[in-house]
């Protein structure tokens, strides 16, 4: 309620008490007061009651028709805010809410620079400009809705002048991302209903900026997945190895034969166990059948693989497709164009941890690209298959796992696959299955 309905509420309250105490004292002779003037004091007091409970009426209606409006502004956002918080829908929001809202001007801001403005000086917060309020700048700090009833700094001077506002912040995954402000003429303007319209909206569009983060993310989740595929299912390497297989049904039928069959082997295999949790020795077996056909490719001495696997270790269950694709990078990156390449896989108890270490002495990684193997800047060759054993490491042992890789240009590389807690784990699947 504003100053001027405040006001007038007291003042229809005050009456209301002078006339009853007028009543009370003339129906108890107090003071003599003619029947007729108790009279009307007892209209007037029903009259003035009946104007209380409208007045309160009005009230609730008028909350009741401020929240709907709030909810039909936000449902008309809902396109723009899918695209998350930017220049181009922060702008159409803008637009859309300044004709609804009784307001000079809508601003919406991320933490550092006007997002969308539309309403009056808008020459003076052009979107893309730096946060000049510090009321702005307080609630992105805190979080908290504020009155700003400060003149920006450059405002015009004039009946339109934008010498007040309600900013409120957008929270997304309980981090606030940005703000929404309303701008009016003076403080005076700004009444409980207003802050609760700037407060509902925030926390609509801050739901709806939730929602597009949270779609993007599943998008990230679904292009990694068919990223995922697309490099184990590699073209080049399919169509390389038929074309291998296919050269020997000519010179060599019998090993054509068998590399057929562990072909066909290979890739039913990669498909069952995309999603599944398979025994060590299996994906070494894969990566086995691998080699098989790189090395019939290349000339049988061309790649040499070595094993050495702990006892004990070739059950230990573990995500599908982890240890094939740093063998192929080995292969398809460290391979020199003499001489034969060494490849040793090797798996160890390390405390409660296993780790399983793939060693090889090509030609190693460049030192400035070393750092930027796993964070998605090497998006050539096996960087995403890579970023994927990382990413299902940790899914599937939680912290303390991972892939990490130490490398020396002109030498070799070593990648070491850490399994947090999988020993101990494992200890206790012998001991429930000897029970």
């Amino acid at each position: 309620m504003n100053s001027q309905k405040t006001t007038g509420f007291v003042l229809l309250i005050a009456t209301y008490a002078i006339l009853s105490i007028v009543t009370l004292a003339g129906i108890f002779s107090i003071v003599e007061i003619p029947v007729a003037v108790i009279m009307l004091c007892i209209v007037v007091m029903f009259a003035l009651t009946v104007i209380v409970l409208h007045t309160a009426g009005e009230t609730d209606r008028s909350k009741a028709n401020q929240a709907n409006r709030t909810l039909s502004l936000a449902s008309r956002t809902i396109t723009f805010m899918r695209q998350g918080l930017n220049q181009e829908s922060a702008q159409a929001v803008c637009e859309l809410l300044l004709p609804s809202v009784g307001s000079l001007a809508v601003a919406i801001t991320d933490r550092e620079k006007v997002l969308g403005f539309a309403g009056a000086d808008y020459d003076l917060h052009l979107p893309g400009k730096p946060i000049q309020s510090e009321t702005i700048k307080q609630t992105i700090e805190d979080g908290r809705t504020r009155i700003d009833d400060t003149v920006m700094p450059g405002s015009r001077k004039g009946p339109r002048r934008l010498a007040a506002g309600i900013v409120a912040p957008f929270v997304v995954n309980k981090e606030i991302v940005g703000t929404l402000k309303f701008y009016y003429g003076s403080a005076h303007n700004i009444d409980e209903m207003q802050r609760a319209m700037v407060d509902g909206l925030a926390e609509l569009l801050s739901t709806q900026l939730s929602l597009a983060a949270l779609e993007q993310q599943t998008e990230l989740a679904t292009s990694m997945e068919l990223k995922m595929l697309q490099t184990q299912i590699n073209p080049h390497f399919l169509f390389n190895t038929i074309n291998t297989i296919a050269s020997f049904t000519r010179t060599d039928p019998a090993k054509a034969r068998v590399m057929l069959r562990e072909f066909a082997l290979y890739y039913r295999r990669l498909l069952e166990n995309s999603e599944d949790l398979i025994p060590l020795s299996s994906e070494i077996d894969q990566t086995s059948r691998y080699l098989m056909f790189q090395r019939a490719r290349f000339g049988e001495d061309a790649i040499v693989m070595d094993m050495d696997i702990a006892p004990g270790l070739e059950e230990l269950h573990v995500p599908a497709f982890i240890v094939q694709p740093i063998v192929e990078n080995s292969v398809g990156h460290g391979r020199r164009e003499e001489g034969a390449l060494h490849i040793l896989v090797s798996a160890y108890r390390q405390g409660d941890d296993v780790i399983i270490r793939v060693d090889d002495d090509g030609v190693g990684i460049p030192a400035d690209k070393l750092p930027h193997v796993l964070d998605g800047e090497v998006s050539t060759g096996l960087g995403i298959a890579l970023q994927n054993v990382n990413a299902r490491l940790v899914g599937y042992f939680g912290e303390g796992s991972g892939l990490s890789i130490e490398s020396e240009y002109g030498t070799g590389t070593t990648v070491y696959l850490t399994l947090a807690g999988a020993s101990a784990g494992l200890e206790d699947s012998l001991e429930n299955d000897l029970i």
